[in-house]
């Protein structure tokens, strides 16, 4: 695949030619040129085949991936013109579970780590084996396909047990982490009636232990469609679990089996239950299917991420967030899957890659924030760890700021493909992400992904050129489109989600730009995006101008109706021990201003000592925009820390 680059520029990594042989897209390919008689020149050409040709594209996705089935059928997409209705691979039976279990060898399936360094791993034999047990008592209790599974669970190798039990038998599997309160937990399990529910007694975090069971107990008074409560014993060998009604313990649970009643299921059957983060109101409830997960994972890991088997494969995330699921899917590939539960930075922020050396891990994933605290906390990886074995370093959950390029670069690793990928929960996958064959530029995702004709838009829905910001829509159908949102039968609101704004046109709500390069530059989400005279400001743009001010740790911008207008709101969170004073609040605006434009300098810098942010870790602007202008906010239990938002009401400052 050719590459070209304009010599007046410099990427930060550009793949050497034995890597770009190497790496599976470039099979892919090949693969493809033969079987369809045609030639890609790059990845540009690639990409547009995948789009313009999405039965010959996918059946290459199918064949290359060797999705197990017991059939495939004669037809590869139906009612292709329909979006949402859309249908892949319609006439196909597989299960998702037999795909993550194709491998059953002593190799390592699972490699688990805690805070407090509790270690222990799980054989691919071993996995089958548990999943086994798990699924035969899962059926001998009636669970049956359709059914919901739920777990309140820590990031443990239980959890990847309990869902593939779960989805083996066709079951529909949904989670969320153990830092969810009551009326959290209640707000997502409450809408789809589950049958079992499997919890941990507690989690560790921060350098403490934190008790489920309380939560637990109460929370579970209000599910009356509960059957049975697996409780995994994680804090204490021997927990008491008399408080929680029809609990039992995980080992007085599982049975013992060879063999896996894998159910064989349609194509569309429903596999996940996702929910969107809640902070606007109760949660959505979006269901994912099963084949449509399989392939899109398959297609992004082993192409774009470049999964091998046997690599070592990781990402830092909750089981409420997304990532988990998109991570799990590695055993797909046969890669091993390294689970980490706890905090980031305890005892301190060297925590993660002490992990990624003591393993080796070759594909390390983390989220923007965390690079960006890495940096500003002053850790050096690059000086004190061997971090050889890492070669694509994968980061999402917000934009990654050019800056936090830099870091990864200068105090990581030089020889390393730095991949920030953009997708969430709507579709359990990428819209754009990282390509082992592309070089990195500074501050770009590097690519659309295969498969997903992504357009930039303005408000008209016409299609922008180059460097002009609008929106991220994907204007085809593809495999992880939600089948449905629960309990929403004529699809209304699911229409109304992605389809409104443009009529057939899925419409994701990021505030984007494409570059020369075919990158894509993500300025933060649409319903965030600032307007004072009218003019649009992504609020990536202020946050990168903000926190390259030593004393900033974090920021959070909002936009305060004011005078007929929108002003500009910045709150800051400073290093320890600083405060606000008029120079600060001056270098601040100054970075601001010599940086984007005037109409970025926010009319008040306020110091707060807390910014709110959903469980995965995003901020929540929307909720804080409400607290200042007097609304009320709906869904606190959707925060990880629902008590900064006081921190934003009655400021005397907004008052003038």
């Amino acid at each position: 695949m050719t590459l070209s680059v304009d010599k007046s520029e410099k990427p930060l990594w550009f793949p050497k030619p034995d890597q770009v042989n190497a790496a599976a897209i470039t099979k892919f390919r090949q693969e493809a040129e033969i079987q369809w008689r045609r030639s890609f020149q790059d990845y540009s050409a690639l990409h547009k085949w995948s789009v313009d040709h999405p039965e010959e594209f996918w059946l290459s996705v199918w064949d290359f991936c060797d999705i197990q089935a017991s059939t495939r059928g004669s037809r590869i997409i139906s009612h292709i013109q329909d979006i949402p209705g859309v249908r892949f691979f319609p006439d196909a039976r597989l299960n998702f579970a037999k795909n993550l279990l194709r491998r059953r060898d002593n190799g390592i399936a699972i490699c688990f780590r805690t805070e407090n360094n509790i270690e222990r791993s799980l054989t691919y034999s071993q996995l089958y084996h548990s999943v086994a047990g798990l699924a035969t008592a899962l059926r001998d209790l009636g669970v049956k396909p359709g059914d919901r599974v739920c777990a309140y669970m820590p990031n443990i190798p239980e959890t990847i047990i309990a869902m593939l039990a779960t989805t083996a038998i066709g079951a529909v599997w949904a989670s969320c982490s153990p830092d969810f309160g009551v009326q959290g937990v209640l707000d997502r399990f409450g809408q789809i009636e589950p049958k079992i529910l499997f919890s941990a007694d507690g989690y560790y975090y921060g350098g403490k232990q934190h008790d489920s069971i309380l939560k637990l107990s109460e929370f579970r008074k209000h599910l009356p469609t509960l059957e049975k409560v697996v409780i995994v014993p994680f804090l204490s060998s021997l927990p008491d679990i008399t408080t929680v009604t029809d609990a039992v313990l995980w080992d007085d649970f599982i049975g013992v089996s060879n063999d896996i009643p894998f159910v064989d299921l349609p194509f569309n059957h429903p596999l996940y239950i996702l929910f969107s983060s809640g902070t606007t109101g109760a949660p959505k409830c979006i269901v994912h299917g099963s084949g449509g997960t399989l392939l899109q994972h398959l297609k992004e890991q082993r192409l774009h991420v470049d999964v091998r088997r046997d690599d070592r494969f990781f990402y830092f995330t909750t089981c409420g967030w997304m990532m988990w699921n998109w991570l799990v899917s590695g055993l797909a590939s046969e890669a091993v899957i390294m689970l980490y539960d706890g905090s980031p930075f305890y005892p301190d922020g060297n925590i993660l890659f002490d992990y990624a050396e003591a393993h080796n891990i070759n594909i390390f994933g983390v989220s923007a924030k965390f690079l960006d605290a890495a940096a500003k906390s002053g850790i050096r990886p690059i000086e004190t760890h061997n971090l050889s074995s890492m070669r694509t370093l994968l980061s999402t959950g917000s934009p990654l700021m050019p800056e936090s390029f830099d870091f990864v670069y200068d105090a990581v690793k030089e020889d390393l493909c730095l991949s920030s990928i953009s997708g969430g929960t709507d579709i359990v996958a990428c819209f754009v992400g990282g390509n082992p064959t592309l070089p990195v530029w500074k501050g770009e995702i590097q690519c659309r992904i295969l498969g997903m004709k992504i357009e930039v838009r303005d408000d008209d829905g016409e299609v922008v050129e180059i460097g002009v910001k609008g929106e991220l829509t994907c204007s085809n159908p593809f495999p992880s489109m939600p089948l449905s949102f629960w309990n929403d039968a004529k699809s209304q609101k699911y229409k109304a989600a992605y389809f409104e704004k443009f009529s057939g046109i899925w419409c994701h709500g990021d505030y984007v730009a494409e570059t020369k390069h075919s990158g894509i530059i993500v300025y933060g989400r649409s319903d965030a995006t600032l307007n004072p005279g009218g003019v649009r400001i992504g609020t990536a743009e202020i946050y990168r101008q903000a926190e390259r001010v030593d004393e900033v740790v974090e920021s959070l911008v909002v936009g305060q109706p004011w005078e007929g207008d929108t002003r500009i709101i910045l709150f800051v969170r400073l290093r320890e021990g600083i405060t606000m004073d008029e120079h600060i609040s001056q270098k601040i605006c100054n970075s601001i201003r010599d940086n984007t434009t005037p109409r970025h300098m926010p009319s008040r810098v306020i110091q707060v000592a807390d910014i709110p942010r959903t469980k995965s870790g995003k901020i929540v602007e929307l909720a804080v925009r409400q607290i200042i202008t007097g609304e009320p906010v709906k869904n606190r239990e959707a925060l990880a820390n629902p008590e900064a938002l006081d921190l934003y009401s009655n400021l005397a400052e907004l008052d003038h």
